[in-house]
């Protein structure tokens, strides 16, 4: 269904923003950076946060109208549990496990999404099925293929930990990263502002493990019986 895989592409809306890899900081007052450029400690960031596998993610970005809420944990695998809320069409749970997503939500998100005033009693208490590949991102989040033509700014502090601030502008657009300066050098942060995918993403919960599993098959709708099309 349409509708449901644009949806659940939302999901990734920040690889856009990141593109991003890392190893370990000496910590204290010393700077781990000291003598590499932005673009260098952007690829150190972008090796730790790839390698540590799994991590969570918690992003805001601007939609028509409103905001988009997104709280995703990120297994090694690939998949990956949260939740997803959107200004216009209100809170979904979102799962994904191998090849297939899963959405899980109320009347008027359903209608919202589908224009069926029907969708919502059929879907309710169940999981929606969207075959065709996690939204996770896990493979594409801390790609580093545009990690380059950075500059380092002023250090900052990011949930009281102190990072190192790289900036890029790209037009209007300005992303800023912020990396660990003590234990690895994993993202921590990542702001975008004037541009498409207007937002701040950040991270957590490196290397911690995340079990997830898919529904049972008795709690999973076909999405073709929701009606409606994009």
């Amino acid at each position: 269904m349409a509708a449901n895989r644009k949806l659940l592409a939302v999901a990734v809306a920040c690889t856009a923003v990141v593109g991003i890899a890392g190893c370990g900081g000496d910590g204290g007052d010393k700077d781990p950076f000291d003598g590499m450029s932005a673009d260098k400690i952007a690829d150190k960031a972008s090796a730790a946060s790839k390698g540590a596998g799994s991590y969570r993610m918690v992003g805001e970005f601007k939609e028509e109208g409103g905001k988009n809420h997104i709280d995703l944990a990120v297994s090694e695998s690939g998949g990956c549990k949260g939740s997803m809320t959107s200004t216009s069409k209100g809170k979904a749970e979102i799962l994904a496990s191998g090849k297939d997503s899963y959405i899980k939500a109320g009347e008027d998100f359903w209608k919202a999404q589908t224009g069926s005033s029907t969708a919502g009693e059929i879907a309710k208490g169940r999981w929606v099925k969207s075959p065709g590949g996690s939204p996770c991102g896990q493979k594409d989040m801390f790609k580093n293929d545009n990690l380059n033509n950075l500059e380092r700014k002023d250090d900052a502090e990011v949930d009281g930990k102190k990072t190192a601030v790289l900036t890029r502008k790209k037009g209007k657009e300005t992303t800023t990263f912020y990396v660990a300066m003590e234990g690895k050098s994993y993202f921590l942060k990542v702001d975008n502002e004037g541009g498409d995918g207007a937002g701040t993403v950040t991270f957590s919960d490196y290397g911690k493990p995340v079990d997830v599993k898919a529904p049972p098959a008795d709690q999973v709708v076909d999405p073709a019986k929701l009606g409606g099309g994009s």
